[in-house]
Order: C-alpha cells, then sequence, then structure tokens
C-alpha cells in the first residue's frame, strides 16, 4: 500500500450539456426544437476521471495538456480547488463536447476543437509521478500518453491504463488494463470471440497483469496474466439512463482501490460498483460543480482582481484571499494556496511589494523582485488574480476586495493578526491553515548561503 496521490495522466476535454425540453418540431424540417433551459459546464475525458476521483476524497494529480483558449482557461476553473494540475502544452484548440439533451435524453452531440498535447515529458510531471502511490492513464486518443513510456519507467506503482482506439498501447507491465467491450474488440482483431476470452487474449499481446473488459450493465470480465478469468457482476441497482463518465468512474474507483492495497479482483469489484452508482445516480449530467458559471465567466478572459471580486459576489460565490511576501515559492506556498482555493470559487494572493517586503523582512528582502514574485504566482492554477500592496499590512486591500474568507499560514496560529480589525469590519472569516514542515524562504536562503 502506498500513500501517495492518484495520479491522472491523460487527454481532458471540456464537456458542455445544454438540457431543455423538447415538445415540437421545427417548421422547416422534422426536427425536435429544444427550449434551452440551462447549461452546464464540466472537465471531460481525464479531466473528468480525476475530477470523479477527487470528490471521493483523494488526493489527486492530473498531468494534462491544457490549451490558452476560452474554453481551456473555462476547464482549468473548473478543476481549481479540487485537485493539483500539472500542465502540458496543446497545440491547437482545446476540444468541446457539447451534448443537446431534453427530458434527459441525448439529441445530438456537436464536437470541436483540433487540439492535440505536445507529446514530451516535462520536469513537473516527471515528478509528480515520481511521487504517486498510483497511476491512472485515461487515454482519448489527444496525444498526452504520447510521452507515457519515460513518465511511467521504472515508477513501481500500479499503473492503471484505461485505453483509446486513436490511443497509444498500454506500457507492458500494467497491473489492470480497462477496454470496454467496443474497444476490446478492436483492440483483438478479427474473428472477435467474446469479452471473456479477449480479456484473457489482452493479458497476453499487452503483457498486462490483468485486464477488465467492461460490459455495460452487465459488470465486467477479469482475466489475469495465467489465463483465468471470471465475470464480476453489477450490484443490483434501478438502472439509469446516462452512462457518459462510466468508464472514468470505473477506471478511477479501480485505481484507488489497488493503491489501497486492494486485489485486482477486489478492486475491479470496487469499480463495477461505483460505476453503477453512477449511472444510476445520473451519470455525468447529474454532477455539479460549485461556481461553474463562475468558471464559464472567468474563462473567457484574464481578470483584475476587482474583477475576479465582482464576478464572485455577483455570482453568489465564496472569494478567498491571502496574502504575504511569497519571495522564492516553494512547496509549502503552494500547498498553502492549493488549500486556500479548495475553501471557494475564487482566491486572490494579495503580495507585499518590494519596498513593503524590505520593510517587513529586513535587509536583503526580497530576493525575488515584485514583478517576478506576481508573475509565478499568476502561473499557478489555483490562483485567480494578484494584487500588490504597498502598505505594512493589507488592511487596506481587504477592505477593497472584501473576501469572504481570509487565509494565513500555521506559523500565525494563535497569535493577534495585524489585518484583524478590516478582516471584522468587513464581515470575514479568518482561517489559519497549517505550514508544511521543513518548507521556508528563510530556511532556502540559509541553505544556499551554506552551500
Amino acid at each position: 500500500m502506498n500513500g501517495g496521490p492518484l495520479v491522472v495522466i491523460g487527454d481532458s476535454l471540456l464537456d458542455v450539456d445544454i438540457e431543455g425540453v423538447a415538445d415540437r418540431l421545427a417548421p422547416d424540417a422534422p426536427v425536435p426544437v429544444v427550449d434551452v433551459e440551462e447549461e452546464r459546464l464540466r472537465p471531460g475525458g481525464a479531466g473528468l476521471a480525476a475530477l470523479l476521483a477527487a470528490r471521493d476524497g483523494a488526493d489527486v494529480v492530473l498531468v494534462t495538456a491544457l490549451g490558452d483558449d476560452p474554453q481551456g482557461r473555462v476547464l482549468r476553473a473548473l478543476l481549481n480547488g479540487h485537485l493539483e494540475v500539472v500542465p502540458l502544452p496543446l497545440r491547437g484548440s482545446t476540444v468541446r463536447k457539447t451534448r443537446i439533451r431534453a427530458r434527459g435524453q441525448t439529441l445530438v452531440r456537436m464536437d470541436t476543437g483540433d487540439g492535440r498535447a505536445v507529446t514530451r515529458a516535462t520536469e513537473a510531471a516527471l515528478r509528480a509521478v515520481r511521487g504517486a502511490g498510483t497511476v491512472l492513464v485515461s487515454d482519448y486518443g489527444r496525444g498526452v500518453t504520447g510521452g507515457a513510456r519515460e513518465l511511467l519507467s521504472g515508477i513501481g506503482v500500479p499503473i492503471v491504463w484505461d485505453p483509446h482506439p486513436r490511443g497509444v498501447t498500454p506500457v507492458p507491465g500494467c497491473a489492470l488494463v480497462t477496454p470496454s467491450e467496443s474497444e476490446a474488440m478492436q483492440m483483438c482483431g478479427q474473428p472477435y470471440v467474446g469479452p471473456d476470452q479477449a480479456a484473457r487474449q489482452l493479458t497476453r499481446t499487452l503483457r498486462a497483469e490483468a485486464v477488465a473488459v467492461t460490459l455495460g450493465a452487465q459488470g465486467a470480465t477479469l482475466a489475469h496474466a495465467g489465463g483465468h478469468y471470471r465475470r464480476i457482476p453489477p450490484p443490483t441497482l434501478t438502472s439509469g439512463h446516462d452512462v457518459c463518465g462510466a468508464g472514468d468512474r470505473f477506471a478511477g474507483a479501480s485505481a484507488l482501490a489497488l493503491r489501497d492495497g486492494l486485489p485486482v479482483e477486489d478492486a475491479v469489484a470496487v469499480g463495477v460498483g461505483e460505476a453503477s452508482r453512477f449511472v444510476e445516480s445520473g451519470g455525468a449530467a447529474a454532477i455539479r460543480l460549485r461556481g461553474h458559471e463562475l468558471a464559464k465567466e472567468m474563462g473567457d478572459r484574464p481578470r483584475t482582481p476587482m474583477e475576479v471580486a465582482e464576478l464572485v459576489r455577483s455570482s453568489g460565490g465564496r472569494l478567498i484571499a491571502t496574502g504575504g511576501c511569497f519571495d522564492l515559492l516553494h512547496a509549502g506556498h503552494v500547498s498553502l494556496l492549493r488549500r486556500a482555493r479548495a475553501l471557494g470559487d475564487a482566491l486572490i494572493v494579495c503580495v507585499n511589494s518590494d519596498a513593503s517586503a524590505k520593510r517587513l523582512k529586513g535587509p536583503g528582502r526580497p530576493v525575488v523582485g515584485q514583478r517576478d514574485r506576481v508573475e509565478v504566482l499568476r502561473a499557478l492554477g489555483c490562483v485567480d488574480a494578484v494584487m500588490v500592496f504597498e502598505e505594512d499590512t493589507p488592511d487596506a486591500v481587504i477592505e477593497r476586495l472584501r473576501p469572504h474568507v481570509w487565509v494565513k499560514g500555521g506559523d500565525y496560529s494563535g497569535r493577534e493578526l495585524p489585518e484583524a480589525g478590516s478582516l471584522e469590519r468587513i464581515g470575514a472569516e479568518t482561517v489559519v491553515l497549517a505550514s508544511v514542515p521543513g518548507r521556508s524562504t528563510t530556511g532556502l536562503i540559509a541553505a544556499v548561503q551554506e552551500a
């Protein structure tokens, strides 16, 4: 059993459900007219697999390609606060899959976007995989898994591979490969001899420890490398209608079970059960993300801190803010910011100017100038905006932004905050988050000086 995070590697998409009512046909063609009532956004592909695992309470890191376009920014905003994203470059536009639905039934799906990942393993991706408790490869045929062999070489933890017909061949030695029956049929070629024999054949050709061919409402058939196989039936549930995302739910739940030390047969049983319950509860269409309308607005273009604050308030969201010098940004800072962002719908970081940091920290500080500190913070997926203040305390920016929650690091635990008066005047909640032991800018500077 390895207590590290679940690392999901794969192609992320933006999924949109347009829900409405269709009670009439168009006068110019025999097609239904949908009166739109609601538009819902959510991550798709590997993004959905990672999100569903994170909603189980798991620590999840998603290695995926993200585009710098409106759809890509919306996708990033939807993932922020739920999990850590390690971005890879994307060539082209973010893929968007739009389902038009009436009374719970999908009438048509429209796909746009031509984005493909630039297949190379970055240092950040390598670090994420090296710290994994288990890895889920969620291949949607858009190029992210092209660099998987380099990323996964010699990692020593279970690998679950959810393949795609347009994707790459799973690496040898996977703990579990999870094709659907249609995918297994394509992978085996003709003549197709059924799911049981297909699972056995794929364990040999892919050199996998186990293969589970998913069969929808019939559960899955699991084959081991030794040749034996068995059917894993689903629990007795009322049938659902929307199976979108069921494969992602199955693969993610199975991967988490393997991380927690379950044998592969038990892990697949967990996956089948969770996928069945997911479909029964409404599938992907039933997912409701906090602040999804805000995410849509935030994704249109970069926003100033005051614009972010106004968007959050006008949408009924929860604004989080924190402050500090953030000199020599380190893992402790990043951990604090990720946890702060998870408390609400947007995070604004208030940063001491160079002059303010010097008065606070003394001669020789800051080591990194304010322009560079701001740019580094803005590059973090969990940060929605950055605001510089010149004063010795952030009281003035707090009263301008009026956050719902003000976050401080654990080194302030039990002490009166300098900005306590301003926070009380605006009625903001104060949350103190524990610091990461052994991580500090002072310690980094001392280590460099001793080297």
